[in-house]
């Protein structure tokens, strides 16, 4: 591995002192300094925490000899658009384990989410998570579970149960297609998306429901990605139909308003 000399590499360059970086990622100068003279090895949260430090990903800090690149390939990678961020390379996923040596599908409800922002690379978080089975699901993909919750993906109802299959490739992200993505900020939502990674390191990302607007997210934002295969829900969602009558409602409610105002205008002008 050629993490210790990475990150001495990424701090001389960024001009901080390790006294800089340590109180940044809140641990004593003498154990940053053990990381980088090779003596010591980081926790994951550490080293998760390096990584969002120096906006680099884990895989490059840990597989990638960066004294052997260029002045533009570091340039590029300071920058957040490595070659493993950019969604082609392998990401290291934690994952538990049945009796058999065969993956579990996780859950993470709605009082987990929060954890989970935090504890995704933490094995000890995901051992403690609850596991199910699917057996209709390939052996060959991981899954995991999410509980969604809110409007912005009607007609599935809030309080879904909605299973991903992880994602390795990032420019792999088909548009119109729905994903559950884990992002620094808001941790886990629930989108449609539209790959933007070639153009611009972005994926915008729709809502179901017309009344949210879209928006897009860099992907030094996200952490994980997963494609949507199926949801569970006690509720039936409504017919389409129903939703169309509402949204006509709703535009006649407002161009009404709208008449009613341009009239009370009118008559005072008048």
């Amino acid at each position: 591995m050629y993490f210790s000399g990475n990150i001495k590499l990424l701090r001389k360059r960024a001009k901080r002192t390790q006294d800089e970086v340590a109180s940044a990622l809140n641990i004593k100068r003498s154990t940053y300094s053990g990381y980088e003279n090779n003596i010591a090895q980081p926790a994951m949260s550490i080293l998760i925490k390096i990584s969002e430090y120096f906006q680099t990903s884990i895989d490059i800090l840990l597989k990638s000899n960066l004294t052997e690149l260029g002045e533009k390939e570091l340039s590029q990678i300071e920058k957040g658009y490595d070659e493993f961020l950019a969604g082609n390379q392998l990401r290291v996923l934690v994952t538990s384990v049945d009796s058999d040596n065969e993956e579990n599908i996780e859950l993470v409800n709605e009082k987990a989410k929060a954890g989970y922002k935090s504890g995704f690379a933490d094995p000890d978080y995901i051992r403690i998570l609850p596991t199910f089975r699917l057996p209709f699901l390939s052996k060959q993909k991981k899954y995991r579970t999410f509980q969604i919750s809110g409007d912005s993906m009607l007609p599935i109802p809030d309080g879904s149960w909605v299973t991903g299959e992880f994602i390795q490739d990032w420019k792999s992200v088909k548009d119109r297609d729905a994903y559950i993505i884990l992002t620094v900020e808001d941790g886990i939502v629930f989108k449609v998306t539209e790959n933007l990674i070639e153009e611009s390191q972005m994926l915008r990302l729709y809502s179901l429901n017309p009344e949210y607007e879209p928006y897009e997210i860099n992907i030094k934002d996200i952490k994980e990605i997963w494609k949507f295969v199926n949801f569970i829900s006690p509720e039936i969602p409504e017919p389409e139909p129903e939703k169309e009558i509402e949204n006509s409602i709703r535009e006649l409610r407002k161009d009404v308003r709208e008449i009613k105002e341009k009239l009370a205008k009118h008559s005072t002008n008048a």
